[in-house]
């Protein structure tokens, strides 16, 4: 189940195009996983870094990226929220600029492992917001 808050005016994330996104996942009104609040190591300044991937595909193939901009390593794939493998496959048929909110159950969540504040098997909020769409490279 979804809800568009807000369309996008802006390109169709189509399958296959890459999406850069910021997204929140809500358990029972506390953001428990954001893009919006990653916080970095040793420090308390927080960063907002936007999530990129690839429309339709399977979670987690995306994870080996390189950062090349940052001179001291602070960015490590790893250190960046796990987005519930719902989001994949969710954003297709979003504009860029769109705000969605997805109810995800677990089964297309966290399952019963849960993720920080999310428990095992529980449903939770997805906030989505489109930022960005790189249509699929031609080959």
């Amino acid at each position: 189940k979804y809800y568009d808050i807000e369309e996008g005016k802006g390109p169709v994330a189509t399958q296959g195009s890459t999406a850069l996104v910021h997204f929140d996942c809500r358990y029972r009104s506390i953001t428990a996983i954001s893009t919006r609040e990653s916080k970095l190591l040793a420090g308390n300044r927080s960063i907002a870094q936007p999530y990129e991937f690839k429309v339709g595909s399977t979670p987690g193939k995306e994870r080996k990226r390189e950062f090349v901009d940052n001179p001291n390593g602070l960015f490590s794939a790893q250190a960046s929220p796990k987005p519930p493998p719902a989001m994949y496959y969710i954003t297709e048929g979003m504009k860029v600029g769109g705000k969605r909110t997805v109810i995800v159950p677990p089964e297309a969540g966290y399952g019963q492992r849960g993720m920080n504040e999310i428990p095992p098997g529980a449903t939770f909020e997805l906030n989505i917001e489109l930022l960005q769409v790189t249509p699929p490279q031609e080959k």
